[in-house]
């Protein structure tokens, strides 16, 4: 029986919720020896030639979560990373307000990059345009880095079943509707 779009909450080992996984993944993790299943999907099941599993709904993994990758560049993560604040004047800018701001401008070679971007608000990002931090008299408040890891980093597409709600208790972000009953 094929559930495609189901998906498992993944926990680390200290019971911190981690990941969003497809349920396949989950299954071969559980298989693996990898994570067990702390709860399942009641009406969703797996069949094989001679058993029934059901899908885990939430599993804990055995061991470390590898960090290698580190933080992966994106928008919502410079947004988290410069905590939602204009890194020139201060004023805190909602999700759909911000922009990308080139620290060293791209007509002057800069790249897009954890060390060249940061949150700015349009009336800063138009004031220092393509001239230097010198030029403009606008400097950063804060460097830009690459960050080791972000607060509510977490993030949940889509609707989150009942069987979730305690695990994500306190991650302080997250934005979907429970599930009716799945």
């Amino acid at each position: 029986m094929v559930h495609e779009g189901v998906t498992t909450l993944q926990l680390d080992e200290g019971w911190q919720p981690v990941d969003q996984v497809p349920w396949m993944k989950a299954f071969y993790l559980v298989l693996e020896g990898k994570a067990e299943v702390l709860e399942h999907y009641a009406d969703k099941l797996i069949r094989s030639v001679r058993a029934t599993f059901t899908v885990p709904s939430v599993i804990r993994l055995l061991g470390r979560v590898s960090r290698r990758r580190g933080v992966r560049f994106s928008r919502d993560n410079v947004y988290l990373r410069d905590k939602g604040m204009c890194q020139y004047c201060g004023v805190k800018l909602g999700r759909d307000e911000f922009t990308y701001e080139h620290i060293v401008p791209r007509a002057r070679g800069g790249v897009t990059t954890w060390t060249n971007i940061v949150v700015a608000c349009m009336p800063c990002n138009l004031r220092k345009g393509s001239r230097s931090c010198a030029e403009a008299g606008m400097w950063p408040r804060v460097p830009a880095v690459r960050p080791k890891s972000l607060p509510g980093q977490l993030r949940i597409k889509g609707k989150i079943h009942e069987s979730w709600r305690q695990y994500l208790a306190d991650v302080a972000y997250w934005h979907a509707e429970l599930e009716d009953g799945a």
